[in-house]
């Protein structure tokens, strides 16, 4: 991890396109700005987090419900009527 002081108002470049800068510290609480491409998605981390779980969620009973349905296809195709 790099680690970097900056003081309101400083900024960050990262990879020639995303600027990060200090807006405000009151506290414990620091405010910043990040200005990136529209294409860069920018999440908190906790936000990030719950979209990630909601994902796997998600995932695993597709999976499932497609591996039943192959079954269910290379069952039918055995069955003569």
């Amino acid at each position: 991890m790099l680690v970097l002081s900056r003081k309101k108002g400083e900024s960050i470049i990262i990879q020639d396109n995303i600027e990060v800068t200090i807006l405000s510290v009151e506290g414990d609480t620091v405010r910043i700005g990040i200005s990136a491409p529209k294409h860069i998605d920018i999440f908190r981390q906790e936000v990030y987090q719950s979209i990630q779980e909601t994902n796997r969620e998600s995932a695993t009973p597709l999976a499932a419900n497609v591996e039943a349905f192959m079954e269910r296809l290379r069952n039918s195709g055995n069955k003569k009527e």
